[in-house]
């Protein structure tokens, strides 16, 4: 006499294999483009070609999974990076600013000023005692000292000022 099971028993442990088989599929899926993100972050210039062979896929598969990337806003775009000492930038600091108005005006005006100094290259409007915190890279301290002044000593919002200078970058992985 063969074992069977109830109907609604069986389509129930069919419905169970084939979520797990699905979701096997999504954890592998999920490696594969944490596994392509990880080569584009590290050089956004492979071919797709170089691309697919160090993902272990298809070069169409891996193009239609970049596609996906971007068009899911997980890949926002591509960019050079840059050697400060060649660009010019031998003094780099980040900043700490505290404001005295918490309006949405004092925060606009500062942001706009910080949008306009060419040399803030981050601005962050964080939590904790100050406002804001910034990355500043400079020429040397000279051209830092003129940014100091003219720039943040004239912002009528600006009641603190805290720098730290960078002496060294042993991990920085901004691109």
């Amino acid at each position: 006499m063969r074992n069977t099971l109830p109907r609604d028993r069986a389509n129930e442990i069919a419905n169970l294999h084939r979520y797990r088989v699905f979701t096997q599929q999504m954890a592998k899926s999920d490696r594969i483009n944490q596994h392509i993100l990880r080569e584009l972050t590290s050089d956004g210039r492979l071919s797709n070609l170089e691309l697919a062979e160090r993902v272990g896929l298809s070069p169409s598969a891996c193009l239609r999974r970049v596609q996906e990337l971007e068009r899911d806003g997980v890949i926002t775009g591509y960019r050079a990076v840059l050697d400060p000492q060649a660009m010019g930038v031998g003094f780099v600091t980040y900043i700490g600013v505290g404001l005295g108005e918490h309006t949405k005006e004092a925060q606009e005006a500062f942001e706009r000023a910080m949008r306009n100094a060419p040399e803030v290259v981050e601005c962050h409007n964080i939590t904790g005692t100050i406002e804001y915190l910034l990355r500043v890279e400079c020429a040397d301290l000279k051209s830092y000292k003129q940014f100091h002044t003219e720039i943040l000593g004239t912002s009528p919002f600006v009641t603190a000022i805290t720098t730290y200078v960078v002496m060294g970058s042993p991990k920085d992985q901004r691109a």
